[in-house]
């Protein structure tokens, strides 16, 4: 049997996408998202907890989520986790884990575009 690593979020972006181009042309957007969970607490009452997520997109879908998105905005993301670390002076080891998107699906009508279609690229219906 073969390994997967796939993700699916769906959550509220926490500030606008960043947008750099590498060296070789390359567009990237690098974004963060918030999901919610709640839990029932021993009281019979429910306790929300925030998770925020790094996200990255290249190419032509980081073109489009750099032009249509913003803070606030309703998104489905699919991809994959990346785990990257690098070493700051003197030693210090830091990691962080990101999601690669694969899809991007817009699910606030303020990320549509002028003809009132959600979908951006590929011509799939509501999503990147």
């Amino acid at each position: 049997m073969g390994t997967i690593n796939k993700v699916i979020l769906i959550g509220r972006l926490g500030a606008d996408p960043e947008d750099r181009v590498t060296g070789s042309g390359i567009h990237v957007s690098h974004f963060s998202i918030a999901t919610n969970q709640f839990r029932t607490d021993g009281n019979g009452g429910t306790q929300k907890t925030t998770d925020w997520h790094r996200i990255v997109a290249l190419g032509k879908t980081a073109e489009l989520c750099n032009q249509y998105l913003r803070k606030g905005n309703l998104v489905c993301i699919e991809g994959s986790l990346r785990t990257r670390s690098w070493e700051k002076p003197p030693g210090e080891k830091h990691y962080t884990t990101e999601v690669i998107v694969t899809r991007v699906t817009f699910l606030d009508n303020r990320a549509t575009n002028s003809a009132g279609r959600e979908d951006l690229a590929e011509g799939r219906e509501n999503s990147l």
